[in-house]
């Protein structure tokens, strides 16, 4: 009874936070039903979340499930996932409003988290890596490979790279994002130029319960490069010429009148 009385008390002295919450946080005016039938459902997370792990704040922003920004809080700007993004990161004006949310963020691990210690699960589930290119695979050209990671939860995680059993340093910073259900997925992007011999290794650790997950990668699936096509096409066109050649010798032959004999 007493640590009921306890949890009570810590959600008490939070509750005078929740009236300083964001305008934009309230609902707007439910649309009438003419516009329901027209309109499809579609779902933008603004997720705010804080732990004791590496990092300890996050903010994820994602579209349809498909990460659209992280907020890296060392530099104080929006991080775009892709290139495209980019023009959207640079024109947000809710600083301000995101380091609220930090605050109400870190209150709440503060208060509420020492009460609820030992009756929620601290990790749930195994992750699970997996990596592919960013483009078509075309060797001699550059492309990106993109370790995603699924089943994460909690977010405490480290990716590092390998090329050919080598750590391999520059990889760019690992997005980390929410998605339905209480769980988290993760893209770590490696640029590089892709060769037949290669085989990279991305290696996953869940700091929380030192879980490894590791993905491997080798070339498969290859498109044609620009030389194999030249040298394909310069032997259809001496095959092309040969049967020509070989076709009219044969029938100049065969019209050629036969002896008298």
């Amino acid at each position: 009874m007493d640590h009921e009385l306890s949890q009570g008390a810590a959600l008490l002295r939070l509750l005078p936070l929740l009236w300083l919450l964001p305008q934009s946080w309230t609902a707007h005016e439910a649309l009438t039903p003419g516009w329901r039938d027209e309109l499809k459902n579609h779902t933008f997370l603004h997720t705010m979340y804080c732990q004791m792990g590496n990092p300890n704040v996050g903010l994820s922003e994602s579209f349809n499930e498909d990460q659209l920004f992280s907020f890296d809080f060392s530099q104080n700007i929006r991080v775009p996932r892709l290139p495209e993004f980019a023009d959207w990161a640079h024109k947000s004006r809710d600083t301000s409003n995101i380091f609220f949310d930090k605050a109400f963020c870190r209150a709440i691990v503060e208060e509420i988290g020492p009460e609820l210690e030992g009756q929620i699960p601290v990790s749930r589930g195994l992750p699970i890596a997996e990596v592919f290119t960013l483009k078509p695979l075309e060797f001699g050209k550059p492309n990106t490979l993109v370790c995603f990671v699924n089943n994460l939860f909690p977010p405490t995680l480290t990716v590092k790279w390998q090329h050919d059993s080598a750590p391999v340093e520059g990889a760019r910073p690992t997005f980390v994002s929410a998605v339905d259900g209480l769980t988290f997925q993760a893209f770590s992007y490696l640029n590089f130029t892709p060769a037949p011999s290669d085989l990279f290794t991305c290696i996953v650790t869940h700091e929380i319960d030192s879980y490894t997950a590791i993905a491997f990668w080798v070339p498969q699936n290859v498109l044609p490069s620009d030389l194999l096509e030249n040298v394909l096409c310069g032997v259809a066109f001496g095959l092309g010429v040969l049967g020509i050649t070989v076709g009219s010798v044969l029938i100049i032959y065969f019209r050629k009148p036969c002896s008298g004999d």
